[in-house]
């Protein structure tokens, strides 16, 4: 549970119209605990009209058809995985079990007295909360309208009715989080969609009473409670988008029309907020981007389909957030790993293996057209077939896109090295978004350094937000990150796990990025004032230099130089000379289970290579500093690799300590 100091620092983060926008939430959840707001009657004949077009569905290919059918009959035989964490009972699920800590959170509760956030009383939240957002349904749900199975759609039922009966309105932690209910229309809308044909469809919905319940509480909670101020993040288009898609697909409330255009009102609005120019998400969270193109592809077309105007500027950002998307991307099709990432989806219909960002990217070619510059996609999906179909009508935004593959989105101070097989990432931009910057992390100045697809020098992700402090610090610290630690502390400063008080400002001095011959960035940062860190990179065919200095009077304390490894690196330190060596990823979908490795601190690749090419690189590193190898720490965490959400394996870090000055560090391929 969060201290007396947390919220006072949470408070100072807020301006006065948030304050009496919460201090109204509040008003309302205390009228709430004693009496629910009554929902108007239901129609007396409602219909669904929001049925896909005919045809769609043949034109699923049968590689990506397979691949949602193969995850639909593990959903089948009880089969689920979440966060790192597989579950067997996926039969008939308990709702409120947390199965990674075996506690079970409060079903009878009123929702806002569910302590959430203390793991000691509810449990993991994220293990709860993930399988009540009903994306094992839209699965389930896209298998029966693939193969006319019928036990899939009676599983979605079973499933469907069960919940509704054992989380009635405002009584457990299912109602305590926007983006949840958000999310949770949005599949219901898809599950409705998809079991149409099914002969029990309009028995479990628009005859449903309890259905009936559900969709007007859903609604009016997202209406009434929509998150604002510094909270006004992915949340809110969350909140927004399901609202939205719900008041399209089921409008059979007084209210609908009015929630209709408040809702595309808002989310027209906060669409912008919540993106650069440029086109890349303002967290400045990669996979948080990923989250909000998918929620705002799918209002927008549900918006669409139901013949509610959706403004140009509103197609405008889910334009340029796909061209940034497609400018950003390695060869392989893997965007970064900046920030926090927590494997979250707007709308799944597709299998497991389906690569989330070639779907995007082949939904956004079939709605707005590929550019020249654009990284061949396989288009090999399940759901852009289904968005693009109800999306027909509407003339896309015909506004200016980038006639060259932007390598600098200046905004965002992000910035793209190439060349042939090497992709860099600099990281020169903002702290984070809003005032708390809640999916931050301290990375100024970090770099992610990729050879052909495979992390050398890795971003090491996420892995938690609650529950965990240590691992949670560790994760989004400076020295968690390939950047220059001073003094042993962060760059900006730690209010909580999702609160930063003081933001390191950062600016970008210099960027050449010619389309041949060497691309070279420099940026620093004021997280250690009066010092600042100057950082220079260049890159020229296979090399890649990094200058660190530290300028300005006074003693800026003692630096940490860190470089963390991808998983699949094995690394052999002799002296300031460290010699990296990977095996070379044959499948273009992502790093091979064949690159794992043991016994990484001598280099040796143990098992059989299988033919597979093995690339070997050098780092020459600063002599000024005093290295070492750490790989799976815990006291204090340092040398690990977080590939998902609830996921952490070892990998190798090298941390150079010393005295700070001009730090040079060249990193040669071969």
């Amino acid at each position: 549970m969060m201290g007396p100091g947390w919220y006072l620092r949470r408070l100072s983060r807020m301006g006065p119209a948030e304050v009496v926008g919460r201090a109204r939430h509040a008003v309302v959840q205390r009228q709430w605990r004693s009496s629910l707001p009554t929902p108007p009657d239901w129609p007396s004949h409602p219909r669904f009209t929001s049925a896909l077009p005919a045809g769609v569905l043949g034109k699923v290919s049968g590689e990506a058809g397979s691949r949602l059918v193969a995850t639909a009959d593990e959903l089948m035989a009880g089969r689920a995985e979440y966060f790192g964490v597989d579950r067997s009972d996926f039969e008939a699920p308990d709702w409120f079990l947390d199965p990674k800590t075996g506690r079970r959170a409060p079903s009878d509760v009123y929702a806002f007295d569910v302590p959430y956030r203390s793991e000691d009383t509810v449990g993991d939240i994220k293990q709860i909360w993930e399988p009540s957002r009903h994306q094992h349904l839209t699965v389930l749900a896209a298998a029966y309208a693939l193969t006319g199975t019928s036990a899939y759609a009676s599983r979605v039922a079973e499933h469907l009715r069960s919940w509704w009966a054992a989380n009635p309105p405002l009584q457990g932690p299912h109602w305590v989080s926007g983006i949840e209910l958000g999310i949770r229309l949005l599949s219901w809308v898809w599950t409705r969609r998809l079991l149409d044909g099914w002969p029990g469809a309009a028995e479990l919905f628009e005859d449903n009473p309890d259905f009936q319940l559900q969709l007007w509480h859903h609604q009016n909670w997202l209406a009434t409670l929509r998150s604002h101020g510094s909270s006004a993040n992915n949340h809110v288009i969350a909140e927004d988008a399901g609202l939205l898609a719900a008041a399209c697909a089921f409008g059979w409330f007084p209210e609908s029309a009015g929630w209709r255009s408040a809702a595309m009102r808002s989310l027209d609005v906060q669409l912008a907020r919540n993106t650069f120019a440029s086109g890349l998400n303002a967290e400045l969270a990669s996979e948080y981007h990923g989250l909000v193109l998918e929620l705002g592809l799918a209002a927008a077309v549900e918006a669409d389909a139901a013949g509610t105007p959706v403004p140009e500027s509103t197609w405008d950002v889910l334009l340029r957030m796909t061209d940034a998307l497609a400018s950003i991307v390695d060869n392989r099709l893997r965007p970064p790993r900046q920030g926090d990432a927590d494997d979250g989806f707007g709308l799944i219909v597709d299998g497991t293996s389906t690569d989330r960002w070639a779907s995007l990217l082949a939904t956004g070619e079939v709605l707005f057209g590929r550019l020249d510059w654009w990284p061949p996609v396989p288009g090999d999906d399940v759901r852009t077939a289904l968005l693009a179909s109800l999306a027909a009508r509407t003339p896309r935004a015909s506004g200016g896109r980038p006639g060259r593959r932007p390598a600098h989105l200046r905004d965002a101070g992000m910035t793209i090295l190439r060349s042939g097989r090497l992709w860099v990432r600099c990281d020169g931009g903002p702290h984070g978004f809003l005032s708390i910057a809640a999916h931050a992390h301290a990375d100024a100045l970090s770099l992610e350094v990729r050879h052909d697809g495979v992390d050398i020098l890795a971003d090491p992700g996420t892995f938690c937000y609650h529950g965990e402090p240590q691992w949670r610090s560790y994760f989004r610290s400076t020295l968690g990150h390939n950047t220059l630690e001073l003094d042993n502390r962060d760059q900006s400063v730690s209010g909580g796990p999702f609160l930063w008080t003081r933001h390191a400002v950062t600016k970008v001095l210099d960027v050449h990025t010619p389309d041949a011959g060497p691309s070279r960035w420099s940026a620093a940062h004021d997280g250690y004032a009066p010092a600042l860190h100057r950082r220079t990179v260049e890159l020229d065919g296979d090399v890649l230099s990094i200058v660190d200095e530290v300028l300005g009077d006074g003693d800026p304390g003692a630096a940490r130089l860190a470089f963390h490894l991808g998983p699949a690196v094995t690394v052999m330190l002799d002296g300031t000379t460290a010699r990296l060596r990977w095996v070379a990823d044959p499948d273009p979908a992502g790093p091979s289970e064949a690159a794992a490795v043991t016994d990484p601190l001598v280099g040796r690749v143990s098992g059989s290579l299988g033919g597979t090419a093995v690339r070997t690189a050098v780092m020459e590193l600063p002599a000024g500093l005093s290295w070492t190898v750490h790989r799976g720490d815990t006291e204090p965490p340092l040398g690990w690799y977080s590939a998902g959400f609830g996921r952490k394996e070892p990998s190798t870090t090298l941390v150079g300590s010393g005295t700070p000055g001009q730090l040079t560090t060249l990193l040669h391929f071969s």
